[in-house]
């Protein structure tokens, strides 16, 4: 790497401004007039020398933040870890960085960061200790308070840009740098390219067009510093080499291998992000392939991982990996798949398993699904926090396999109105096709669909499903009944009105 980078004109590199979103292209512009450089970063330059439609398009400045909220009126700053303007357009947001730099004059900011070694939750409530910690008090009217307490501040000490971990995982990553310093502190070499809107040429400072070229995932400097840093970076680096097609650089694979149990200090909501990108992209079952070979899908997901390693007719469970490859026909076909339809696939047999448990111990079979939805939460939201409302849309989906038996009457009829018909058949669909079973229920209900269809505004709207507290249930008292405001109960022996 060096710090004069390789220029790659316009007529070496196949990038169009007709590729490149409009939106873009306005802040592009609008930085420059407004006497800033700026530059189109990461996976978007990545994606356009690919050939590939880019997911999003980022940008990256030499304008601070704050400078930035003053250029745009449809800006809004986000972040903590990493402070960052978004640029909302009706139908995009454009995301907005200054330059960073991993050299910071504040060395002692970072030399005295908070110890932390229980994860990224409890470095993240150290950060917010150190924000909102307030200065002593001095009680008005004492006596030689400031000879006690010391000199009030005028105001609050402003935190570190820059703070890491006791192990080397950076907290807050918002010291400004030049271009070149912001590629170095890039995460792999192929998402560290620039292009610019002056002269339209790439510009690469970490050899990531050789990179790119020969189809290799490399990380940027140490990969064991850079890893330790954020241990998200193993998963990307898992993604990007599945989705693109690439192997990942043979240091950079090692230090995976070795340090791949620090995944599970990354924060559980950050990761849940990260889960969503693995598995909804197209190339989930070759994503989960290589989660599985190099351990960290047994980091990310150590309960569901014994499961699929108990063997069933003497081969380990093919269940996850058969319901991404039919995540993956439909998003390759263009179909959206929600979250919830995505882990209801994958771990609905887990879940349904622990049900099976509970009811043979005499739990009532609706209390027996929400307990073992409770218990299947509880061991997942440590590494990867699943949202509520997702766990109650599994609970959904599982308990409503069993009213595909009733096929008679007004119940067929009652069922496809209800909203979580389709998320429910979609189930029914893949369980069937995988497992032989059902399928002339299946093809029952789909004749039934056909000859039935609902009209506008038939099924009931989404928003007026009631779901139940999801909790395992035991015995209580009746709920008591809230009154409705402003209404009073009349006193004794009042004259009615």
């Amino acid at each position: 790497m060096s710090d004069q980078p390789v220029i790659i004109p316009r007529s070496d590199h196949p990038i169009s401004r007709k590729w490149i979103s409009q939106n873009a292209i306005r802040v592009l512009y609008r930085l420059k007039e407004s006497g800033h450089l700026a530059y189109l970063v990461g996976g978007g330059v990545r994606d356009l020398l690919l050939g590939r439609e880019p997911k999003d398009f980022d940008i990256a400045t030499d304008a601070k933040p704050n400078e930035i909220k003053k250029i745009f009126r449809n800006c809004r700053l986000i972040g903590r870890r990493f402070r960052l303007a978004h640029i909302h357009f009706h139908d995009e947001i454009i995301e907005v960085a200054t330059f960073r730099s991993n050299i910071t004059d504040e060395e002692s900011a970072v030399e005295t960061a908070v110890n932390v070694d229980a994860g990224a939750s409890a470095s993240m409530q150290a950060i917010a200790r150190t924000e909102t910690a307030v200065p002593d008090t001095v009680l008005p009217g004492s006596t030689n308070s400031a000879e006690v307490h010391g000199p009030v501040p005028s105001e609050r000490p402003r935190p570190p840009r820059m703070l890491k971990s006791g192990d080397g995982m950076i907290l807050r990553d918002n010291v400004f740098g030049t271009p070149e310093q912001d590629a170095i502190r890039r995460d792999f070499t192929v998402n560290a390219l620039f292009y610019g809107i002056v002269d339209y040429a790439v510009i690469d400072y970490v050899g990531g067009m050789d990179d790119l070229q020969k189809g290799l995932i490399r990380i940027i400097g140490d990969p064991v510093v850079r890893f330790t840093e954020d241990p998200v970076r193993m998963v990307r680096a898992v993604r990007f080499a599945a989705v693109l097609g690439f192997e990942i650089e043979a240091r950079t694979y090692e230090a995976l291998l070795d340090h791949k149990d620090k995944i599970a200090l990354a924060s559980p909501a950050r990761m849940y992000e990260e889960v969503q990108k693995l598995f909804l992209l197209g190339e989930g079952e070759k994503t989960f392939q290589m989660l599985r070979h190099t351990g960290m899908f047994g980091v990310l997901f150590p309960h569901i991982n014994a499961w699929i390693d108990t063997e069933e007719e003497g081969f380990p469970h093919t269940w996850v990996g058969k319901a991404l490859e039919w995540v993956d026909t439909c998003v390759q076909a263009g179909r959206k798949v929600q979250p919830h339809i995505l882990f209801c696939l994958m771990f609905g047999p887990y879940v349904e398993m622990k049900a099976a448990g509970l009811r043979s111990g005499g739990m009532a079979p609706l209390d027996a699904l929400d307990a073992a939805v409770v218990e299947f939460l509880a061991e997942i939201v440590p590494r990867v926090q699943v949202p509520r409302k997702v766990a109650l849309a599994i609970r959904e989906i599982l308990w409503n396999q069993g009213r595909f038996e009733k096929t008679q009457g007004k119940a067929p009829l009652y069922f496809l109105r209800r909203p979580g018909f389709a998320d429910a058949f979609e189930y029914l669909r893949f369980t069937s096709e995988l497992t032989g079973e059902r399928l002339e229920l299946r093809a029952w209900w789909k004749e039934f669909f056909k000859a039935h269809p609902l009209q506008p505004g038939e099924a009931v709207p989404a928003q007026e499903r009631k779901a139940a507290p999801l909790q395992a249930k035991g015995p209580e008292g009746r709920k008591r009944r809230r009154r409705r405001p402003g209404r009073s109960r009349p006193k004794p022996g009042a004259p009615k009105t």
